[in-house]
């Protein structure tokens, strides 16, 4: 148990990506070993990231915490490392990869393998950017996982896929160069003011950054972020790599994916760039308004229904970034189960669409109409998801929207008050959408004698559906785990930002480290 406790985040990393290449292995044409093969890989790691969850302490510290040399003449190490704040998004990740091999299980047929081969790779890459405490390898991992999801859009999905996958990789590369630039310049930074070279986060906070500095490499780092969450209006890419996407790639794209920007807003702009962190928090937190309401009436005006839970995700995840720019303990409290809640029940209404898609083959709102009535239990849980995802007391999306609204509050009064509009508009469009789906006439002779849910399907939904109610129960275990590491950000946030020291006085001690370090 103690090797397992020392080693378990690189075994989260690694045994996707080892099962993968042994997956390799298995000839294209055995379809029955490749997919549960692909599914017994992605149930035993998340029953690792559950031992992880069972042994973590509710501290702030970072915990289960590794580190092996790498490149020691450079200063980098394969360093790792969780808090409450990664925890749960970790357990996100490796919860959704048994639930997207699942949904692609009949939908996949083309290329089998090199899809559940892409799914591992990525799992892989997706754990690695929530754990690594060197900013070198969370870079690395950061535009690896990109490229599977390139794959997954460009081969198996729909339409015009090529565009969506090529406009995906564009806009995420693009924000990426940005960040590689600012991760260099740390990188030299490190070398002159400690006197070796570095990208471990724990010295990265050490340096004494003039305000200039600070607030290009906030730029940097938040335009990445931006466009990974995505925030408005970085979001066009999202709309079409959501609709052409298959629906696993979906599922990872809304589940994970976009959760990588508020993480990232969070573990690096607040804690490495403090002092210009309340420039940008009056231009973030009007962003962050505008795509809440802006997303709620682009999904109301959506005929289709992918289309429609695309913008819902621009629209949700305003209320994430409001949450961590209020820069309250609650507020970014919210934000972070939020983020969890959001990859929830956004996953499922993805997952769901997918599972209508492969009955009718459409995914117009207008082809469908009274489906209550011939697949009774898939409406059910569907209007189930749909009420989570709306905010309903006794759900999962409750909880993350009241901590967020109400710690922001204290900050940002205006905000909140029009953020709210976007709660009610999110009612009206999902609401108005589950009434022409679900309810009316049942007209067309297409959805008379469609069939319900199957039993590998119930295996998909069933586990979210159960994680749906209990977070929206019992949120407790969740939030005792998040908060105190949440707390420490925002005591040192605000420690920084009331200190003594003055800008001037980071500036003579910059040029001070500059002249020293030249010969």
């Amino acid at each position: 148990m103690n090797w397992l406790n020392e080693h378990i985040l690189t075994i989260l990393i690694g045994f996707p990506l080892g099962a993968a290449g042994l997956l390799l292995l298995v000839k294209h044409s055995n379809l029955k070993i490749i997919r549960w093969g692909a599914l017994f890989i992605t149930i035993f790691e998340f029953f690792i990231s559950i031992f992880l969850y069972t042994n973590f302490k509710p501290i702030a510290q970072l915990q289960f915490v590794e580190r092996i040399p790498w490149i020691p003449q450079w200063g980098i190490d394969f360093a790792v490392g969780v808090d409450g704040i990664s925890l749960f998004l970790v357990l996100l990740t490796t919860f959704l990869g048994p639930i997207a091999v699942l949904a692609s299980w009949t939908s996949i047929q083309k290329s089998v393998k090199g899809f559940m081969v892409s799914l591992l790779v990525m799992e892989s890459a997706m754990v690695g950017v929530f754990v690594v405490t060197d900013l070198f390898f969370f870079y690395i991992f950061w535009e690896a996982m990109l490229i599977p999801m390139y794959f997954v859009i460009g081969i198996w999905g729909s339409g015009r896929r090529i565009y969506a996958a090529i406009k995906f990789i564009l806009f995420t590369m693009l924000g990426s160069l940005f960040m590689l630039v600012a991760i260099i310049y740390l990188f030299v930074q490190t070398k002159y003011q400690l006197g070796h070279p570095s990208l471990a986060f724990s010295d990265l906070t050490l340096l004494a950054l003039p305000m200039k500095a600070q607030y290009y490499l906030f730029l940097a780092f938040a335009l990445s972020f931006a466009i990974k969450i995505p925030l408005f209006p970085f979001h066009t890419w999202l709309p079409d790599a959501h609709t052409e996407a298959p629906t696993a790639g979906s599922i990872i794209l809304a589940g994970v994916l976009l959760k990588m920007g508020g993480y990232g807003f969070i573990r690096f702009c607040i804690p490495l760039f403090p002092k210009v962190v309340p420039q940008f928090v009056p231009l973030l937190i009007a962003l962050a308004v505008v795509g809440i309401i802006y997303g709620a009436l682009m999904a109301m005006a959506q005929p289709d229904l992918k289309r429609l839970v695309a913008y819902s995700s621009v629209s949700h995840l305003g209320f994430v970034v409001l949450g961590i720019f209020a820069l309250t303990t609650r507020s970014i409290t919210g934000g972070v189960i939020q983020m969890v809640n959001h990859g929830l029940s956004t996953g499922a209404l993805f997952l769901l669409v997918g599972m209508l898609y492969d009955r009718r083959h459409t995914r117009m709102i207008s082809d469908f109409g009274g489906l209550a009535r011939s697949i009774p239990k898939y409406s059910t849980v569907f209007i189930i998801v749909v009420l989570a995802s709306i905010g309903l007391p006794g759900l999962n999306g409750f909880v993350g929207e009241f901590l967020i609204l109400m710690g922001s509050f204290a900050t940002q009064p205006t905000a909140v008050v029009i953020a709210t509009f976007g709660v009610i508009l999110t009612a009206v469009y999902l609401l108005w959408m589950v009434e022409r789906v679900f309810f009316g006439k049942l007209d067309k002779d297409e959805n008379k004698n469609l069939s319900d849910l199957s039993k590998r399907e119930w295996s998909a939904i069933l586990p979210i559906i159960l994680v749906i109610v209990w977070l929206g129960i019992y949120p407790k275990p969740v939030l005792d785990r998040i908060e105190p590491s949440v707390r420490q950000l925002v005591d040192n946030y605000e420690m920084t930002i009331n200190s003594e020291s003055s800008d001037n006085d980071l500036e003579i001690a910059f040029k001070e480290i500059q002249e020293e370090s030249r010969p």
